[in-house]
Parts: structure tokens; sequence; C-alpha cells
């Protein structure tokens, strides 16, 4: 078994929230709920956005696909979350631990580059309406698409292996309740040099820049709001971007949060509270966002119940 000194390490112990002792089975049911949600949630949008034929526009197209990534986030995270809340000692083997560390990068870049596709679609639909049909085509979208794919797996595969190359002797707690880069990177015995280098070029190159990508696109946006005559008119624009401005914010926030503070600003308790609240509980509200103000969506739920249950 590892985690004797010198020892190499064959399993590693996430320590997680095993400190708030009775509080545990809250959290497990309150989890339980939260990731519930977010399967019927997400599901829901990808399948109105499949079914209805008024939801096949690039917006809708890169939601759906923005709602699979968060369902394969989240689920990336949760399961295994909930079964090591049940567990006496929670262990995870290196293979596992890598596996999972692989898939979050991999979705969490996708998403990221899906947040900026999305950003640049309403760029092309208020800013360049003229040209909307011609810049967002089905191959262009596709692109996209495939490119956010392709970017997640490249960082993935590159970040993973950065990291699980180097030696682990010793000590085999992972001061946290999933293979998260910097908490995995703190156990290697070896130069972390690599390591850091690849998680400070992936958050320069998938964190900040999308960001920036995202507000120089809603920079355009505003200066187009302000040129329209009416109030009503301003309203009507910046209405369509809102959903996708709010979840922007929320994702892009806690990400930068959590991988741009200084070491020292850094402890056990926020490092966890903050992941917890970025891949558990900001994947809840993509659905509530994208459909509570959103009359498209809200209409084709309707006819959606209609067709099935018959309802008026």
């Amino acid at each position: 078994m590892g985690g004797g000194n010198g020892t190499t390490v064959t399993e590693f112990v996430l320590l997680g929230f095993s400190d708030i002792g009775s509080l545990l089975g809250l959290l497990f049911w309150g989890v339980v709920f939260i990731y519930l949600v977010t399967l019927m949630g997400n599901s829901l949008i990808v399948l109105l956005t499949l079914a209805d034929p008024a939801l096949h526009s690039p917006m809708y197209f890169f939601l759906r696909h923005f709602s699979v990534v968060e369902l394969l986030y989240t689920s990336t995270i949760v399961p295994r979350m909930l079964a090591d809340l049940r567990s006496p000692r929670p262990i995870i083997s290196p293979a596992g631990c890598f596996t999972q560390m692989y898939f979050f990068a991999l979705f969490g870049v996708a998403e990221c580059c899906l947040l900026t596709a999305m950003a640049y679609d309403r760029y092309a639909a208020i800013c360049r309406p003229l040209h909307y049909n011609t810049l967002m085509n089905r191959g262009a979208c596709v692109s996209m698409v495939g490119a956010s794919y392709l970017m997640g797996v490249v960082t993935g595969t590159i970040h993973s292996i950065c990291i699980f190359t180097l030696p682990f002797q010793g000590d085999n707690t992972i001061q946290h309740f999933f293979c998260d880069v910097l908490p995995v990177l703190r156990l290697t015995t070896g130069s972390t040099l690599w390591g850091e280098a690849g998680n400070l070029f992936v958050t320069v190159a998938f964190i900040l820049t999308p960001f920036v990508l995202i507000i120089v696109s809603y920079a355009c946006i505003l200066a187009t709001i302000l040129g329209v005559a009416t109030s009503q008119g301003r309203w009507k624009v910046f209405s369509t971007c809102s959903s996708h401005l709010f979840v922007v914010v929320l994702f892009f926030g806690t990400a930068t949060v959590a991988y741009m503070r200084p070491g020292s600003d850094s402890t056990q308790d926020s490092d966890q509270i903050i992941s917890f609240f970025y891949t558990v509980v900001t994947p809840m509200f993509n659905p509530f966002v994208y459909t509570l103000r959103n009359a498209e969506v809200t209409g084709a739920m309707r006819r959606l119940v209609k067709r099935y249950f018959g309802s008026p």
C-alpha cells in the first residue's frame, strides 16, 4: 500500500469533506438533489433543442452542446463524490485519478470554448445581422463545436500526462473531494515545473483568453445596444444576451478565483468550497437561466407537453 516514506503510491485517499462529521449525511442528500436537478434540467434542454424545429438555430445548437458538456462535466465529479461521502475510507487508484483529471480538464476546457462560441454568435447576430447567415452557417457552427471538443481532448491529455509522469512517493492524501490539478500536484516528489507550467498554460489559454474574447464581444454588443434608438429596442437586444452573460460570469468568475489566486490566499476549505460551487452547483443553474426568461424555450416546452400529453 502506498503512503509510506519512499514507497511508490499505489492509491490516493480523498479526504474531501471528512472533517464536517455529522453533516456528511446532509451534504450527501443535498448533492443528490442538486445532481438530479442538473441531470433533468440539462437533459430537457437537449431534448427540446433536438425536438423543436423553432430551436434549430445556431444559438440553440451551441446551447445543446453546452448542456451535454455540463452533464458530462458534473458526472465526472459527482457520482464519485457521492460514493466517497458514504465510504469510511474513500480511496482512488492512480489510474482512476488520472482518468478523472483527464475528463475534468476535457469538459472544462470544452465548456470555456463553447461559451466563447456562444458569445461570438450573439456578436454576429447583433453587430453584423446582414452577414449573420454567412458567418454562422452550419459548417461554421459544427467547426466551432468540434474545435471546442478537440481543445478539450488535447488539453486533458497533455495536462494529465504532465502530472502523472511525475513520481508520487510518501504522502497519498489528496486534500480535496476529487482529483483536481493543484491538490494532486502538491503530492509529487519530483520537480513540479512542468505540471505548474501546464496549469498556467491552461489557465491563460482556456480561462483568461476565452474570457477576454467574450468581454470584447460584449463590448461590441454594448456599443451596438447604445446605438439603438429606443429604450424598448435596447432592452430587447440586451435580453437576448443576459442569460448567456450570467452563465459566463458565474462560470469564469469561480474558475478564475479557483485557479488564479495567489498560493498564500489558498486554504483547503476555501479551495473545496469554490470547487464545489463550480463543479456541482453551477451546472444546475444552466437550465433555469436559459428557460425561465426565454420565451422560445418555454414555448417549445409547452409544445412538447401538448404533443405527448395532450395538454392545451
